[in-house]
């Protein structure tokens, strides 16, 4: 079975919005997660739902598709979309998948979904899952690597293609790991992701209390100051655990 890849539409015209999301609902792989109208807007939503494409617009209301790409650190694929044929260089100096001018030709989007695949296979299979007893080797740079035992981390913080690993012993280990990557590798029924940028070993969670906004403070045994999760992240622990 092909893996399906979650996808944002942003564009600042409703119609070619509603027209892409059309044409993209011929194609079963690609789930449409939502829209936005502004860079502001597509940035919050980028953060919340993570996706691994974004068909992007580059002129809208004043703002500029690449304006959305400095101020997101989530990593996810680009198919620019858009009338101007003017900015297809910067696009691609960009690493942009793809540059599609409006309007959009189905059989030219095909073939974008079809090298946006291509990529996915290009990565290989996916590394198995981790057992909690396992250990995970960890590549530290390009002279260091160790092997970890998975129960005992705390805490991982990502950033970007980097994360923070905190264990219970007090280390903090800097690692080229995405979270992505850890959250398809940890055994789920240990580890959970409250926040866009923290996943947390459950073993290791003292208590949760309610905060503003309908948001938590999770508080762990080995971390001073305590993790925010949001409303969604407890919400997925909810149905998850509840």
């Amino acid at each position: 079975m092909q893996q399906k890849l979650r996808a944002l539409i942003v564009d600042d015209e409703r119609l070619a919005r509603k027209e892409l999301r059309s044409m993209l609902a011929e194609r079963p792989e690609i789930v449409v997660e939502g829209e936005a109208e502004s860079v502001a807007e597509a940035a919050e939503l980028i953060r919340a739902e993570e996706p691994d494409i974004v068909f992007l617009d580059i002129h809208m209301h004043g703002e500029s598709g690449f304006d959305l790409l400095e101020k997101v650190d989530v990593p996810f694929k680009v198919i620019f979309v858009t009338a101007f044929d003017a900015y297809a260089i910067r696009a691609f100096e960009v690493n942009a998948l793809d540059y599609l001018l409006k309007p959009v030709n189905p059989e030219r989007l095909a073939r974008a979904v079809e090298r946006l695949f291509e990529k996915q296979a290009a990565r290989g299979d996916a590394p198995r899952k981790l057992d909690y007893n396992d250990r995970v080797f960890l590549a530290l740079d390009d002279e260091r690597s160790r092997f970890l035992k998975v129960n005992t981390i705390e805490l991982i913080s990502g950033s970007g293609d980097y994360s923070d690993v905190f264990t219970s012993d007090g280390q903090k280990i800097l690692t080229p790991k995405p979270l992505r990557e850890w959250e398809e590798r940890l055994p789920e029924k240990y580890f959970s992701r409250i926040h866009r940028s923290s996943i947390v070993n459950l073993e290791y969670v003292d208590r949760v209390e309610r905060w503003f906004n309908r948001s938590y403070r999770v508080h762990l045994h080995h971390i001073a100051e305590p993790l925010v999760m949001s409303r969604r992240y407890a919400a997925r622990l909810r149905s998850k655990y509840g």
